[in-house]
């Protein structure tokens, strides 16, 4: 990234407005001089607990760039031993931004939900991870089902799509996520309670987050009436315009015929009333199929509208290629993925949806998490060659220098804020009461 881009985020750091913060090259692990010869060197330990103290603070927009440090932090580096010291303290750092819900903005949502989402795949399997799970799933169901802006559920679904990945026990604790995920768009109504229609983009988001979650289960029976339900459905989103709506529920469709089992009653004795139905249900589900072909191959082959990408509509059909060739001759498709010198191979359709909602989900730290996050090697059996080097001191930037040196960055401000804050509580308790006029001031 050049000078212009990282004046760009310099510039952000330093502002008090509430712009977007977008990926930067602030904490990446390659060399840079200061003035082309100047070296300095930090700990970006120390850079991140300054950001961790910024969480505390009550304007919101050092709160936004704090996290944006701690995405960035995170997307560059494993950062396990600042883990060791302060896991805990930056999960319910973030969560308090979670639990604001109404009062925090959409940006301050949105990256705190990413934040937990990487603190969740960097500590991968074992008690971090089941703990960002127990203390993450209510506040997550509660700003699902709260009547959140609809800029901050698509976070909030990654997120819970995410921890629940790597944090969850069991098949029941998945379904449970699946089921928070499915009632944003098909909420429980009251009698008198009209569902807003949702947009192109929230069933998306929905659907993907939840094939996600599916692609993690060992077995589905669709016998079921839910699973024939989640299949009309699903059959349903084919017919929308949208095109992202359509890819979304075609891989969902065909991972559920994947990991799915239809269950057929063929003895030779009476047949009784239970297995009349067995085989009522299998032949329903045999017809939703059947339905699903018919849809699958209209868009394999679909002629582009008016102002329709042709490489949109190459990739809509290539993919519905893919699902009729598995429909007809059980062949999910193989993908190679290039990480680094390495290459990443899948052969399942639940493979290749964990892939693609991982890569989505990391951004510009995907390649180096599939280097080195020990979690994810073990999710795709990929061991790389030669792992990512990890560097945590390096030399800074003029622009960093400004950014976390300077007595005027947000950090700085926020910390000498911070401690003074704890003086005045110091002070207060050395007289035997605290100070009338120190309480929690978070927005």
């Amino acid at each position: 990234m050049g000078k212009r881009s990282q004046r760009k985020n310099t510039a952000m750091l330093d502002s008090d407005d509430d712009s977007s913060v977008s990926s930067s090259s602030t904490l990446r692990s390659d060399r840079m001089s200061v003035s082309g010869t100047e070296e300095v060197h930090y700990d970006q330990d120390s850079l991140l607990d300054q950001a961790l103290d910024a969480l505390d603070e009550k304007r919101g927009s050092t709160r936004e760039k704090a996290l944006s440090l701690v995405i960035e932090a995170f997307n560059s580096n494993m950062q396990h031993q600042f883990l060791e010291k302060k896991f805990a303290t930056l999960l319910h750092q973030c969560l308090n931004s979670i639990k604001k819900n109404k009062k925090a903005s959409a940006k301050e949502v949105a990256l705190a939900s990413h934040a937990i989402g990487l603190l969740a795949l960097t500590v991968g399997c074992g008690d971090n991870a089941r703990e960002i799970y127990e203390e993450s799933i209510r506040p997550l169901d509660e700003s699902l089902t709260s009547g959140s802006d609809a800029s901050k559920i698509s976070s909030l679904l990654e997120c819970l799509a995410i921890t629940t990945f790597v944090g969850g026990n069991d098949q029941e604790e998945t379904e449970k996520s699946m089921e928070m995920i499915w009632r944003v768009i098909h909420p429980k109504l009251g009698s008198n309670v009209v569902a807003a229609k949702p947009s192109a983009a929230l069933i998306t988001a929905v659907v993907s987050a939840w094939s996600f979650l599916l692609s993690s289960m060992d077995g589905l029976r669709l016998n079921s009436k839910n699973w024939q339900n989640s299949i009309s459905y699903l059959s349903s989103l084919l017919e929308k315009e949208d095109r992202s709506v359509r890819i979304a529920a075609g891989e969902a469709l065909a991972l559920i015929f994947e990991i799915g089992s239809v269950e057929r009653f063929s003895g030779e004795s009476k047949i009784t009333e239970d297995e009349s139905k067995l085989q009522e249900s299998y032949a329903h589900v045999q017809g939703l199929r059947g339905k699903v072909i018919n849809q699958v191959k209209n868009l394999s082959v679909e002629a582009g509208g008016k102002g329709s990408a042709k490489k949109d509509l190459n990739n809509q059909r290539n993919l519905f290629r893919d699902i009729l060739e598995f429909f007809e001759y059980d062949y999910a498709p193989d993908t190679s993925m290039k990480i680094g010198s390495d290459s990443l191979q899948t052969s399942s359709w639940s493979q290749m949806i964990q892939l693609n909602f991982l890569k989505h989900f990391l951004g510009g730290g995907f390649i180096r998490h599939m280097q080195e996050n020990e979690f994810l090697h073990e999710v795709f059996d990929f061991t790389p060659k030669k792992k990512y080097q990890t560097n945590n001191e390096r030399r800074m930037s003029g622009g960093e220098k400004r950014m976390f040196k300077s007595p005027n960055s947000f950090l700085n401000k926020a910390r000498t804020q911070l401690l003074n804050k704890q003086r005045t509580l110091s002070e207060g308790r050395n007289f035997g009461h605290y100070a009338a006029n120190v309480v929690d001031d978070e927005a």
